[in-house]
């Protein structure tokens, strides 16, 4: 009978005796892709001067007719004291407006003082970091001579992932306008039971578009008026909603006031324009931008029982999840001694020798790296930052 290799991996030994190799290395290492940001790149960044504390803090100042503007300096045509000093503020009522005009007599007076209101924006910067550790044996003897690189190369992916996610966190946190799903009032009263799930819909995209609008935040993109390529369709100027891939088959399903589908996806329009990073469709006055790494509120909703209809909980609680609209120049975030344009990473490494010789490790056999870096947010106009509160479907 002839040499047999037979399965030495599996416990079956070649005829020929021990095989020492019983697998081959491919070099070339599979490496996960830098994952995408999305948050950071909406900011610029403030830098704070040295000897200034870490606490940056910048006044806005709010106009004459807006409910803000709370006073004790109102006094009004027929010279009577009268609260906040705004006139007619935010109000659009006609007849409200009719009674506080600041009108003058022939012999003028005093009469019609107004006041003004600022109000504080504070954020505080904050050093982060983290190392890591290796012996000179585990660089030294390694299969992957190339080992050492990937630890730095991952340092400072992880930076960056944290970074990103850490502005989501403040973004999710800061917003000024909160809509909930449903019949929803808060994310404890969240659910996918009952006669109104806590679901979003085109109404409440339609609502939230409105007050953004009556906020005055900006919008990112122009109107897209289509291409002569078949079947292409136009959408209107638009803000970029951020949200998750739980959301999509929610808003691929979603029907507009006429029951048409409301979701027009990205290749309907995407000849006529320049495409967002991630951007998967459009809704009403919204681009929508799919974020792999979107975090959610898990078991923060009401209870679910057995008769949930088939949407996302853990812990016999619904499971809440966001939908977020930044508007342009709503924020800032903070670094220190940076280029006005990025975070600055600081990274020190000490290779093993004898520079690493201590009482801890008289032979000098571990070396180390780490990375940190000055990181805050300054939120600067929290009405222009909108948050969607909803259940999603499995």
């Amino acid at each position: 009978m002839s040499n047999q290799y037979k399965n030495p991996v599996g416990g079956t030994p070649s005829t020929v005796g021990p095989q020492i190799r019983t697998d081959y290395w491919y070099k070339k290492s599979i490496i996960d892709a830098v994952k995408d940001q999305y948050f950071t790149p909406l900011a610029d960044v403030t830098d704070m001067p040295k000897n200034m504390g870490k606490t940056i803090k910048v006044f806005q100042y709010v106009p004459l007719l807006d409910d803000r503007n709370v006073n004790d300096q109102g006094i009004d045509a027929s010279g009577a004291t009268i609260a906040n000093g705004n006139l007619w503020g935010s109000s659009k009522d006609i007849g409200a407006m009719t009674g506080k005009l600041p009108t003058l007599t022939e012999n003028g007076g005093r009469v019609n003082r107004v006041g003004f209101t600022r109000i504080t924006r504070e954020g505080t910067i904050h050093k982060m970091g983290f190392f890591t550790e290796w012996t000179q044996e585990s660089v030294d003897f390694d299969t992957d001579d190339e080992l050492f690189g990937h630890f730095s190369r991952e340092m400072v992916n992880g930076a960056g992932q944290m970074t990103e996610a850490i502005l989501q966190y403040d973004l999710l946190n800061a917003a000024g306008v909160v809509v909930y799903g449903g019949e929803a009032t808060s994310t404890a009263t969240i659910t996918g039971e009952g006669d109104t799930p806590s679901v979003i819909s085109y109404d409440d995209l339609m609502r939230l578009a409105l007050t953004l609008d009556d906020n005055r935040a900006p919008k990112h993109t122009k109107i897209i008026a289509g291409s002569r390529m078949v079947d292409t369709k136009t959408i209107n100027s638009a803000r970029i909603l951020y949200c998750g891939s739980e959301m999509v088959p929610t808003l691929r399903k979603m029907k507009d006031s006429f029951g048409d589908p409301a979701f027009i996806p990205v290749n309907k329009y995407a000849d006529a324009g320049t495409l967002l990073n991630g951007e998967i469709g459009a809704i009403d006055r919204f681009r929508i931008v799919l974020v792999p790494e979107m975090y959610h509120w898990a078991g923060a909703g009401a209870a679910a029982t057995a008769a949930n209809p088939g949407y996302r909980e853990t812990g016999d609680k619904y499971d809440v999840f966001p939908m977020l609209v930044v508007s342009g120049e709503s924020f800032t975030t903070i670094g220190f001694q940076t280029d006005g344009k990025s975070v600055k990473f600081v990274i020190n490494t000490k290779m093993p020798g004898k520079e690493m010789v201590t009482k801890e490790d008289p032979y000098g056999e571990t070396g180390l790296m780490s990375i940190k870096w000055y990181y805050g947010t300054l939120i600067k106009r929290p009405e222009w930052i909108a948050l969607i509160k909803t259940v999603a479907a499995l």
